[in-house]
């Protein structure tokens, strides 16, 4: 086969950039090593930013997310005993987020995909890309028990960090930036509805808690624990005591998180990464394969979309005007982006978990920073704007 470009993966990044070329009337051929099922239930972040759910609205789709997605004007953080809302609209000129699953994203976009876009393989698991450096890049892929060829003008790594077209740009050539978190999250899933209306971020002596949704009936709800911790030592009944502890409000001493089944539970463990440049030759890189931000500051999913609206807008620029300007920027106007957010999500870890090595001082520092975004509206107007995202350019 040939395309103009060859999408690896079909997670969120590579599925909205191929809705995005198909409205624009450029083609694409998406691989994507898992099987459907599979990728239509991994689960993964649960925030879009104000102009992620723009411009999934403007390709179309919007209109599941328009239904069932909750509006979010602001987050609760506790801290000290005590609880401050941060309000988004008022902070960051009428931005807000919305709470709406990876998954349902996926969904949206595979449909629209196999309805009226381009070629979208499940199974294709892709072996190599050969002459990135080239003006005819192939991927080389398995599919069907067939080993075939996508012969491209240009690929797009959507394929995350592990993935084959990182591999593409030499060792030489590019740079990874790392820092591992000393600490995880313990996830849960549970059949119970939402304690909050809004998203509760603590910071607590006995370490970082999270209340989050997935619906009005489904809580997700995330604990600290130590690097290397099995969930199985974690009883459903000392999940749901901690978080209490974690979440206690020295003005509301009966406040509790509404209990349910727990129906999923998992160890995230917390990395931050930048891989730079972010293009070699006619290979791209998008999403994971680039870059990886721990999930406290919501910023996974809406980086990748990030990326490829950006690449999108390059292709098209490259369509009417001739132009490779756009494509030849892709890196540096991406990376501008990506280590904003870096240092946002490297800001509300630090601040809202517990090192096992910290001092008191150190205690002292956090809490003096939660109370300057408590009383500061400069300071919380940083925290929103950037939780929303800032504008794209």
């Amino acid at each position: 086969m040939r395309t103009t470009v060859g999408i690896i993966g079909g997670g969120p990044s590579g599925l909205l950039l191929a809705r995005l070329l198909h409205n624009a009337g450029i083609d694409s051929v998406v691989l994507e090593s898992r099987d459907r099922s599979y990728v239509e239930q991994r689960q993964r972040a649960g925030i879009l930013e104000q102009a992620t759910v723009d411009v999934l609205r403007s390709a179309g789709a919007g209109a599941r997310l328009d239904r069932e997605g909750l509006v979010h004007d602001g987050i609760e953080l506790r801290y000290d005993g005590r609880a401050h809302r941060v309000d988004f609209p008022s902070l960051a000129d009428g931005r807000r987020v919305w709470v709406y699953a990876q998954t349902e994203v996926v969904k949206d976009l595979i449909a629209l995909q196999l309805a009226e876009g381009g070629p979208l393989f499940f199974g294709a698991e892709v072996q190599a890309v050969d002459g990135a450096d080239t003006e005819r890049p192939v991927i080389r892929y398995t599919h069907d028990g067939r080993e075939q060829t996508l012969t491209c003008d240009y690929v797009v790594g959507c394929d995350g960090f592990h993935g084959v077209a990182r591999n593409a740009v030499p060792e030489h050539v590019r740079t990874t930036y790392e820092r591992t978190y000393p600490y995880s999250w313990l996830g849960i899933l549970a059949e119970a509805p939402p304690v909050h209306d809004e998203l509760i971020y603590a910071h607590s002596e006995r370490g970082f808690a999270l209340a989050s949704m997935r619906s009005p009936q489904v809580s997700r709800l995330y604990l600290q624990v130590p690097n290397g911790t099995d969930p199985a030592d974690w009883s459903d009944e000392r999940i749901w005591d901690e978080l209490d502890a974690r979440f206690a409000l020295d003005a509301d001493p009966e406040w509790r998180l509404k209990r349910g089944p727990v129906t999923a539970k998992s160890v995230l463990p917390m990395r931050s990464s930048v891989t730079e440049p972010m293009r070699y030759g006619r290979v791209f890189l998008a999403g994971d394969a680039a870059h990886i931000v721990p999930p406290t500051g919501a910023k996974g999913l809406n980086l990748a979309a990030a990326d490829v609206i950006v690449l999108a807008r390059a292709f098209e620029h490259l369509r009417s005007t001739g132009s490779t300007e756009q494509l030849d920027t892709y890196s540096d106007t991406c990376l501008r982006r990506v280590w904003r957010a870096e240092h946002f999500s490297y800001f509300m870890t630090t601040t809202l978990h517990t090192d096992p090595e910290q001092s008191g001082f150190d205690t002292r520092l956090q809490l003096s920073q939660l109370d300057r975004i408590a009383t500061s509206p400069h300071a919380a107007a940083e925290l929103a704007e950037n939780y929303t995202g800032l504008p794209l350019a």
